[in-house]
């Protein structure tokens, strides 16, 4: 298993951007995909981004597209997730992931087995 600790949201206005990170710790989060998932009131957990084990991958949500992007530092036990030109339909509360394996990145929520807390994002129009 792998404990995650979000941080970095907060309160910014349309076209602003954000940094989220991810601290994690355990043993199994090098050879692990991490993503990012977000969840808006009264909607169900939906993915934003993945990466592969070893950073050489990453994949997107259509909606985020060009706008986000996500990396890791396996040597710091860290996730990102750069958040440009955000709009107000990106609010939610964030959540980092971990799952998957060496030879596969899941992007579905059901197949991440460990999550952190979450941080809030809000983007005021």
């Amino acid at each position: 298993q792998v404990q995650l600790v979000e941080s970095g949201g907060g309160l910014v206005q349309a076209g602003g951007s954000l940094r989220l990170s991810c601290a994690a710790s355990g043993r199994t989060f090098s050879g692990s995909a991490m993503a990012w998932f977000r969840q808006a009131p009264g909607k169900g957990r939906i993915f934003v981004a993945a990466i592969r084990w070893s950073g050489t991958g990453t994949y997107y949500a259509d909606a985020v597209q060009g706008r986000f992007t996500i990396s890791r530092d396996n040597a710091k036990n860290m996730v990102y997730l750069q958040m440009n030109s955000l709009k107000p339909e990106d609010t939610a509360v964030y959540y980092c992931a971990a799952g998957g394996n060496r030879y596969y990145t899941p992007t579905n929520w059901r197949e991440f087995a460990s999550w952190g807390p979450g941080t809030q994002v809000t983007v005021s129009s």
